[in-house]
């Protein structure tokens, strides 16, 4: 099993340098088409390290929690984005980025256990901001169903990425998991004190 979830990190981390190496202007893609979508998510620091940790905290939870927490996240930005294309945006998008950084980061350290319904919410709450930040950062002339397309893609790469990622860390080496966690907390504290 250990060399199949190495395999599955390697092969996630190879298609996100090769993917965002393609996503650079000048290919067939429309500017803001897929390739700027997939490539916003792994362009900011904020937005991988939210994504990545919700996979690591849901395999935290187990169970349910480990497709259902990542699968409302990607629902919930998904209505995000819907919104900011559309004027509506939740206020302070960047605190409330950074606050999710914060709160995922202090959830991991503690390995807290929430009933899957809480923790979906949770991070569905989470994902109305970054959605916002990636339906309002859509660039004018882009095609909003290939860029939406595209972020989303790489959304749920990096939520399966962490779930490895926390899987791993749980058999392996569980102060790891607390580790990052306790990182990605500290982000969100600087972020959000720069917010």
């Amino acid at each position: 099993m250990h060399k199949k979830v190495l395999f599955a990190i390697s092969t996630v981390a190879i298609s996100c340098v090769a993917t965002t190496t393609l996503a650079h202007p000048g290919h067939a893609d429309p500017p803001g088409g897929f390739g700027a979508g997939f490539a916003h998510p792994l362009s900011g620091l904020d937005h991988l390290l939210a994504m990545v940790v919700i996979g690591i905290w849901a395999a935290q939870l187990g169970g349910r929690a480990v497709w259902a927490v990542p699968l409302s996240f990607l629902c919930v930005m998904a209505l995000g984005a819907t919104f900011a294309l559309n004027g509506v945006a939740p206020f302070e998008i960047e605190a409330g980025i950074a606050a999710s950084l914060l709160a995922l980061g202090l959830l991991v350290i503690s390995a807290r256990r929430l009933p899957v319904a809480s923790a979906a919410t949770l991070t569905g709450l989470f994902a109305l901001f970054h959605g916002a930040a990636h339906g309002s950062e859509l660039p004018g002339l882009a095609d909003p169903f290939g860029y939406t397309g595209g972020f989303l893609a790489a959304t749920a790469m990096l939520h399966v990425f962490g779930v490895a990622i926390g899987v791993l860390m749980q058999r392996r080496a569980p102060a790891l998991a607390r580790i990052t966690g306790a990182a990605t907390a500290v982000a969100g504290a600087i972020f959000l004190a720069a917010a």
